[in-house]
């Protein structure tokens, strides 16, 4: 009973604020931020830890501005949920003002060769979900939430314009190989660590980060091609630009390690667009590889013990 009502909670507030104008919902976001960073000690610690990782030059000023607006830019993204799954289409379609890129997808299908775009949590993702799913065939891997009463919300948000979503298991893995096959386009999100066992420790932004190694095995069964794809979101609210990026030509090699190296350079040169929106409140080094090889103590090398 309290998932059902919590879910109609959440889907009402979806549906309230998909109406709601874009600078309206940053100006919101913004006063979101600020309580989220004064009473949640573990979105502002792991933020901050984050950031003395991938910018250790930076000042403590300027650590706290960076630590503060990626939490008005992550507020944004949850306030802007109802506007991408909920919204008018033509409403989102003109919020997209700019789009840089598209003919490393358009050239990569005259080629019949398949696409597959890495998209990190950088600015809005399910804009970009919108844009694809617009343009091309696209599949992207889904797992359900954890309120299932909200599946058929979420999932209907991001079929809509005909993206198709499948399981996060081998069948999906299965689905994503025959939709590069007929030189479609697929989503992977390249910056979640993944379970024990399905990945590598490889460099991002210079520390040890575990990796998912599912796209060299696309890539070895499929020759596909793989981009880079953001939504950015413009300042003030004003919309959105789409970016897709060349990937780092690591990608593309056999060895695990080397092609998680690779993906993990495309998700820095990403970031590089506008780093505070990237979503830096998650753990991304949260497993070490002396927790991997059980180094006795190992618990003394975690990024985000509090001291």
């Amino acid at each position: 009973m309290k998932r059902s009502f919590k879910a109609t909670a959440i889907h009402g507030l979806w549906r309230l604020l998909s109406g709601w104008r874009l600078a309206t919902l940053w100006r919101l976001a913004g006063i979101a931020s600020r309580v989220l960073y004064a009473v949640s000690r573990r979105e502002r610690h792991v933020s901050r830890r984050n950031l003395e990782v991938a910018f250790p030059d930076a000042t403590q000023a300027d650590r706290r501005q960076r630590v503060r607006q990626s939490l008005h830019h992550s507020a944004a993204t949850m306030l802007e949920l109802g506007f991408a799954w909920i919204g008018a289409p033509r409403r989102v379609d003109e919020a997209i003002i700019e789009v840089h890129g598209r003919e490393l997808l358009d050239d990569a299908r005259a080629e019949n060769r398949g696409v597959i775009v890495l998209a990190p949590h950088f600015g809005n993702w399910e804009v970009l979900n919108f844009w694809l799913s617009s343009h091309f065939p696209f599949t992207a891997m889904y797992e359900p939430p954890k309120i299932a009463d909200l599946d058929p919300v979420i999932r209907h948000g991001r079929e809509r314009m005909g993206a198709e979503l499948v399981p996060t298991n081998p069948r999906g893995v299965a689905a994503l190989l025959k939709a590069l096959k007929r030189a479609e386009a697929i989503g992977i999100l390249p910056d979640q660590e993944p379970n024990w066992g399905s990945g590598v420790f490889a460099d991002f932004f210079g520390r040890q980060a575990y990796t998912a190694t599912l796209l060299p095995k696309l890539v070895a069964r499929t020759q596909a091609r793989v981009v880079t794809g953001v939504a950015r979101r413009l300042p003030g609210g004003r919309g959105f630009a789409i970016h897709f990026l060349a990937a780092d030509e690591r990608v593309y090699a056999s060895d695990e390690t080397i092609s998680a190296t690779g993906v993990n350079a495309c998700v820095e040169a990403a970031i590089g667009l506008d780093p505070v929106q990237y979503q830096w409140e998650y753990k991304r080094w949260k497993k070490t590889p002396e927790e991997e090889q059980n180094v006795p103590g190992y618990r003394r090398f975690r990024l985000y013990r509090k001291h």
